[in-house]
Order: C-alpha cells, then structure tokens, then sequence
C-alpha cells in the first residue's frame, strides 16, 4: 500500500496542485511571489511547471 501511494497518489497531487495554480496564476488567494515583482514575479510558475515536469517523471518509473 505503501509503494501504491508514493508511486501514483502523491505524483497524481502534485500534478492536480501544479495544473490549478497554472490555470489560476491571477486570483491572488495562493499567489506565492506577486508577479508585479521584475525578474521574480513568474518563479512560483515556473516552480509549479516543475512540479508537474517531476510528477510526470514518476509515473514513468516503474
């Protein structure tokens, strides 16, 4: 059960947390840099792109 949850479930909500903060980067409830800031305002994007990038690795390893 425990090989179960760190292979599919864990990826699976990073994955969910990831595409929801893309798709919702302007509503300000969990902005985590506000992307008025020059040069750092779109790190937290891009931190979220990795996350999902990472998440996908796992569920290609068997």
């Amino acid at each position: 059960m425990n090989k179960l949850i760190t292979k599919k479930i864990l990826p699976l909500i990073g994955i969910v947390i990831g595409v929801i903060y893309i798709l919702n980067p302007t509503a300000g409830v969990i902005e985590i840099i506000p992307d008025n800031l020059p040069y750092i305002g779109n790190l937290d994007e891009a931190g979220a792109v990795l996350l999902i990038i990472s998440c996908l690795k796992k569920f290609r390893e068997k």
